[in-house]
């Protein structure tokens, strides 16, 4: 695994818009929270594609950087079916974060339009959950942590943290591949994030208390032990796209592992 890690981290790619830091992923088989299979009670087995990934999370200062550059997204210039009220709000001018929001932290209240726009403007994508996932399930050491009961409640503590609090920088420890920041600092929306939930819910009916169904949403789950992902789960489905919160930042992803 140290073998692997160094090659990684060797491999590193670099974004050629902006100049982020990219990490290889190899990809491979993976068992995914979610069924895979048309029964739901099928194998959640799957092969993930090479891909590489933002080493960490869209920074305030990256997209102070976007908006200037693409005004359409500036606060009160961005329509409301791709940005709602919420979207920058903390801002202190449309292309200022201003003094209370550091730059060097994740950049939140994005819509997921806003996000993937982002990404395609720095030749990428967002990432699908399959690969977030897949990212996600490593700790310092091991591509996939997942059967650590410790390494469990190090994340499952993070969630029981107040809200309202500053975000801090990104740039935490890196994981097995050289990705940082998948826990601990911000959710983070995924392409497919309208997709995660596969049993019935009250979407498909047009009811408005979104909130309310989350549970039953996850009844073919498969690993339902894995808290931490099912409650990312849970929040994503809960979403509209042009929603955005003071939690949910986002990073992009190049397929085939970020070669030209």
């Amino acid at each position: 695994m140290r073998l692997l890690r160094a090659l990684l981290l060797s491999l590193a790619c670099v974004g050629a818009a902006h100049g982020a830091a990219y990490v290889p992923l190899p990809g491979g088989q993976f068992d995914s929270v979610l069924p895979q299979g048309a029964v739901p009670t099928e194998s959640a087995s799957v092969q993930v594609a090479p891909f590489a990934l933002r080493a960490m999370p869209v920074t305030v200062a990256e997209y102070a950087a976007f908006v200037r550059a693409h005004p359409e997204w500036q606060r009160g210039r961005a329509p409301a079916v791709l940005a709602d009220a919420r979207y920058l709000l903390q801002w202190s001018a449309p292309t200022e974060p201003g003094a209370t929001l550091r730059p060097d932290a994740p950049v939140t209240e994005v819509s997921w339009f806003a996000a993937r726009a982002f990404c395609e403007a720095e030749g990428g994508r967002l990432p699908t959950w399959l690969e977030w996932e897949y990212a996600a399930a490593a700790d310092a050491t091991r591509a996939d942590a997942r059967s650590d009961p410790a390494w469990g409640r190090r994340i499952l503590a993070w969630y029981e943290k107040p809200g309202g609090v500053a975000l801090a920088a990104v740039g935490g420890e890196a994981n097995a591949f050289g990705a940082r920041d998948l826990h601990g600092l911000v959710w983070e929306w995924v392409d497919d994030f309208n997709a995660l939930f596969i049993a019935g819910d009250s979407r498909t009916q047009g009811d408005p208390d979104l909130l309310k169904f989350c549970g039953a949403g996850a009844i073919n789950i498969i690993g339902r032990d894995s808290y931490a992902v099912l409650m990312r789960i849970a929040l994503l489905s809960s979403l509209n796209a042009a929603d955005s919160t003071s939690a949910l930042g986002f990073r992009c992803v190049q397929p085939g592992g970020g070669q030209p």
